[in-house]
């Protein structure tokens, strides 16, 4: 999946020369947490977040002529810069591996060095749902298997057999042993006992559920 495909196309921007009360009252009113901060050429020159606006907001105990000469201060005065940007095609999983690795929540997205959206964390928090295939209904099954060539379709050809459609497939690491993995698959039915029952019967150790006894015809 690409950046593309679930980011933000309609992109709240302001200019370096705005004020940091014209990026609060954005702030707000967007119900957002940053702000890309654009050129006349909608190049990207900074960012500013909501954290950023709070620090440099004045204290409630300083003047009413403080608070105001603060406010009226540009944004260039407390974006950050350069910025970190994305590309359309990139993949989202790169890009949350830079989320998690530069500790960010937001990426400005960049084509020709111009702006045509942003990403959040809460975007890829939300693929990562769809990915897993937790926003529909469906059986979590665990699956421990030998770390080979072929050894996915050779499962999945289980559920197929039981004509259960997959609605995702995961495969995790098994500890520390590179001999094993784990699949876990999402899949679209309320009594997945049938499927346990075969995959025990085919030679499978179930990791989740394992708790349930083998059923019976």
């Amino acid at each position: 999946m690409h950046v593309e495909e679930i980011m933000n196309r309609n992109v709240v921007t302001l200019n370096p020369t705005d004020s940091i009360a014209k990026a609060h009252e954005l702030l707000v009113e967007y119900k957002i947490r940053h702000i890309p901060i654009v050129d006349k050429d909608n190049l990207v020159v900074g960012i500013v977040s909501d954290r950023d606006v709070r620090d440099a907001s004045p204290s409630i105990f300083s003047s009413a002529d403080s608070n105001s000469n603060i406010l009226e201060k540009e944004i260039s005065s407390i974006m950050s810069s350069p910025v970190l940007t994305a590309h359309p095609l990139d993949f989202v999983e790169e890009v949350a591996r830079i989320f998690y690795d530069r500790e960010i929540a937001c990426l400005p997205v960049v084509h020709h060095d111009k702006l045509v959206g942003v990403i959040t964390e809460k975007d890829l928090l939300y693929t990562l749902i769809q990915l897993t295939g937790t926003h529909v209904q469906s059986s979590h099954i665990e699956v421990k298997v030998p770390h080979k060539p072929g050894i996915l379709p050779e499962v999945a050809s289980i559920f197929g057999k039981r004509s259960v459609n997959i609605s995702s497939v995961l495969v995790y690491p098994f500890r520390n042993d590179p001999d094993y993995k784990i699949l876990v698959f999402r899949v679209q039915t309320m009594n997945p006992l049938p499927i346990i029952r075969d995959l025990r019967d085919a030679g499978y150790e179930l990791m989740w559920p394992n708790n349930i006894p083998e059923p019976r015809l």
